[in-house]
C-alpha cells in the first residue's frame, strides 16, 4: 500500500527499494488511495463558510491536484494533444511521449477541469460540506475509473506503465476485489447526500470508462498510464458536474 501511495501520490511514504512492481501489486486499493488524497481538499471546501465559495473551490480542486503531483494532469495534457494528431494509432502514441504541449493540451485542460471547478463552486456556494463529501467522492470515482480501465482495457504496448497494473489485475482475488472497491465506494461516500447522488457516483465511473475505452481502442489501439490518469480525472469531472446538477 505504501509504495501504490508513493506512485500515485506525493506524500513520502515510499519504503527504500519499492517499485512500479511493488504498486501494480495492490492495484485493486486504488480507491482507497483516492480516499486519502482527497481529504486535503475537502478540508478546504469547508473554507466556504469564511471566504468565497469560488475561491475555496479553487484552492480544494488545486490541493488534490497537487496531491497528485500533478502526474494524472500531465495524462490529461498528453492525451489531448494525442488526439488532435492525424495518422495511425502508433503515430498518436508517439505523440503521448511527446513533451511539447500544444493546443490540444490546453484545450484538454480546460475541457476536464473547468466545468469541474465551475460544479464544485456551485456546491460550495449551496452547502460547503456537501461540496466537501462531492469532492471526496469525485476523487474515489477517479481512482475508481482508472482500476477499472486497468482491469478492462488492453495496454496499447507492453513497455507502457499500465502494462504492469494489467496483469496484477487478472488474478482471480485482486480482480474481484478491484470491482467491488471500484464500484461500491466512490456511492458509499456520496450516501448521505441522497439516493439520486449515490446512483449518480455509481454511473459516473462506469460510464467514463465505457467512452475511455472506446475511445482508447480506436485511436491508440490500446490503454497507457497517459489514457488511465485522463481518465481518472474525466471522470471526477462528469460526477462533480452530475451533482451540481442536484442544487
Amino acid at each position: 500500500m505504501r509504495a501504490l501511495l508513493a506512485f500515485f501520490t506525493v506524500l513520502p511514504v515510499a519504503t527504500p527499494g519499492s517499485s512500479l512492481e511493488d504498486a501494480a501489486r495492490k492495484a485493486y486499493l486504488l480507491p482507497l488511495v483516492g480516499l486519502l488524497a482527497g481529504l486535503p481538499g475537502a478540508a478546504l471546501l469547508v473554507l466556504a463558510f469564511a471566504i468565497p465559495s469560488t475561491v475555496a473551490a479553487t484552492l480544494a480542486l488545486g490541493a488534490i491536484l497537487l496531491a497528485a503531483g500533478l502526474h494524472h494532469t500531465d495524462g490529461v495534457m498528453d492525451v489531448g494533444d494525442a488526439l488532435m494528431v492525424r495518422g495511425s494509432p502508433t503515430r498518436r502514441r508517439e505523440v503521448l511521449k511527446d513533451a511539447r504541449v500544444g493546443a490540444g493540451a490546453v484545450g484538454a485542460l480546460f475541457i476536464v477541469y473547468a466545468p469541474a471547478l465551475a460544479a464544485l463552486a456551485a456546491l460550495a456556494d449551496v452547502s460547503p460540506v456537501g461540496a466537501a463529501i462531492a469532492l471526496l467522492a469525485g476523487e474515489v470515482a477517479a481512482r475508481s475509473a482508472m482500476l477499472l480501465l486497468l482491469v478492462f482495457g488492453k495496454p496499447a504496448e507492453e513497455s507502457s506503465s499500465a502494462a504492469y497494473f494489467v496483469r496484477s489485475l487478472k488474478e482471480g482475488i485482486p480482480r474481484g476485489v478491484a470491482l467491488i472497491l471500484a464500484l461500491a465506494l466512490p456511492p458509499l461516500v456520496v450516501l448521505s447526500l441522497g439516493p439520486v447522488a449515490f446512483l449518480m457516483a455509481l454511473a459516473a465511473p462506469a460510464a467514463t470508462v465505457l467512452f475511455a475505452l472506446a475511445l482508447a481502442r480506436r485511436t491508440f489501439g490500446g490503454i497507457s498510464g497517459d489514457v488511465a490518469g485522463a481518465t481518472g480525472e474525466l471522470a471526477r469531472a462528469v460526477l462533480l458536474v452530475a451533482l451540481s446538477a442536484l442544487i
